[in-house]
């Protein structure tokens, strides 16, 4: 079964930092787009940072200048920094994609981490 397991969230300072990780895992022959999407309550999920298999990067505009997305294709991992986190960064964060299997091509989700940042 393939699947997207995501760790490295919890409750930060503003100012703070974190890295997000998503590691990708089953018969897996390779992977083409992945990306962090965010939800918070109310609001509607949101892309917040996608990078396509020739590590072409996109972000969104509230988080340019501070958040890197990077990925280790030998891994099949995907991360995301968050530098200067604010409150309204608060959200639970859900890692993206495309994965071509052994049988299909396969669009996936992680279960989600929460990120909670206090002012």
């Amino acid at each position: 079964q393939v699947q997207l397991v995501e760790s490295g969230g919890g409750s930060v300072q503003a100012g703070g930092s974190l890295r997000l990780s998503c590691a990708a895992s089953g018969r897996i022959v390779s992977i083409s787009f992945m990306a962090w999407y965010r939800q918070a309550p109310g609001k509607q999920r949101e892309q917040v940072a996608g990078i396509t298999g020739t590590t072409m990067t996109s972000y969104l505009d509230s988080v340019k200048g501070r958040a890197t997305i990077s990925r280790d294709n030998a891994k099949n991992m995907v991360y995301l920094q968050m530098n200067s986190l604010k409150p309204e960064d608060t959200a639970v964060y859900y890692c993206y994609a495309d994965v071509v299997t052994t049988q299909t091509l396969r669009s996936l989700w992680g279960q989600g981490i929460q990120v909670t940042v206090s002012s």
